[in-house]
C-alpha cells in the first residue's frame, strides 16, 4: 500500500480504471475515532484529474501507510475460467476505452458459452439456447438486448452505428459479470458449501460414533 500523502499512488483508478492516476488532494487531512475514543484513523481525500471520482484512504496513528481506500479496486472471482477471468478483468480495467471494453466483453461471454458446449451461433443465439436448455433464466435474454454487446454480433461494416459510450461499457461490465455470477460462481459456493456441510457432518460421525 503505498503513503498517506498529498497524491496516492495506487495503479488504477476505481472509477475510470484509468493506469496510474493522478489521484490528487481534495481538502485538508483529518482524523475520526470510534465512539470510545479508539481506532484513530488520519483521512484524506482525493480526486481524479481525468473522470473527477473521489476516492478516501486512511492510515493508522502509527505508520504513515495506507490501510485502506475506498472504492477498491473491482476484482474478478478465482472461480471463473481463466480466459473469461482474463477477458473480464480486461474489459474492467478498460472502462475509460469503452469500445476496447466491450469488444472484451463479448470475448469473455464468448469463453462462458464455450466452456458450456455451446459452439455455435452468436452470443444472442447462444444465449437463447442456454435460456431454451434451462441454463439461464428467460430475464437475462430480456436485459441482454438492452446491452450493447455487438463486437461479436455485428458486422463490421455497419458504419452506420454509434460507437459505445463509457455507460454502455459499464452495463456490458455489469451484464457480463452477472452472467459469470451466475453461470460460475454461484455453482461454485454451492458446491462449496455442500461440500463444507458434508465434512462437517463427517467430522462429527467420527467424533461421536453416530450415524447421522
Amino acid at each position: 500500500m503505498p503513503n498517506l500523502d498529498n497524491h496516492l499512488k495506487i495503479s488504477r483508478c476505481p472509477h475510470c480504471h484509468i493506469s496510474n492516476p493522478n489521484l490528487s488532494g481534495l481538502i485538508p487531512e483529518f482524523t475520526t475515532k470510534e465512539d470510545n475514543a479508539t481506532n484513530l484513523r488520519f483521512w484524506r481525500v482525493y480526486i481524479c484529474a481525468r473522470c473527477g471520482g473521489v476516492v478516501t484512504a486512511y492510515c493508522n496513528e502509527t505508520i504513515r501507510m495506507v490501510v485502506k481506500y475506498y472504492p477498491e479496486m473491482e476484482t474478478v472471482d478465482e472461480a471463473l475460467p481463466p480466459k473469461v477471468r482474463t477477458f473480464l478483468q480486461q474489459a474492467i480495467d478498460s472502462t475509460f476505452a469503452p469500445a476496447g471494453a466491450v469488444m472484451l466483453c463479448a470475448s469473455a461471454i464468448d469463453a462462458m458459452f464455450k466452456e458450456k458446449g455451446y459452439m455455435e451461433g452468436g452470443i444472442y443465439s447462444r444465449i437463447s439456447y442456454a435460456i431454451t436448455d434451462g441454463l439461464m433464466p428467460k430475464e437475462m435474454e430480456e436485459w441482454a438486448h438492452e446491452v450493447r454487446l455487438y463486437a461479436k454480433d455485428q458486422r463490421p461494416s455497419d458504419f452506420s452505428s454509434s460507437l459505445p459510450t463509457v455507460d454502455d461499457a459499464k452495463q456490458a461490465i455489469e451484464f457480463t459479470r452477472t452472467l459469470a455470477q451466475y453461470l460460475f460462481v454461484l455453482p461454485s459456493k454451492v458446491q462449496k458449501g455442500i461440500n463444507t456441510s458434508k465434512n462437517s457432518v463427517d467430522n462429527l460421525r467420527d467424533i461421536s460414533g453416530v450415524d447421522f
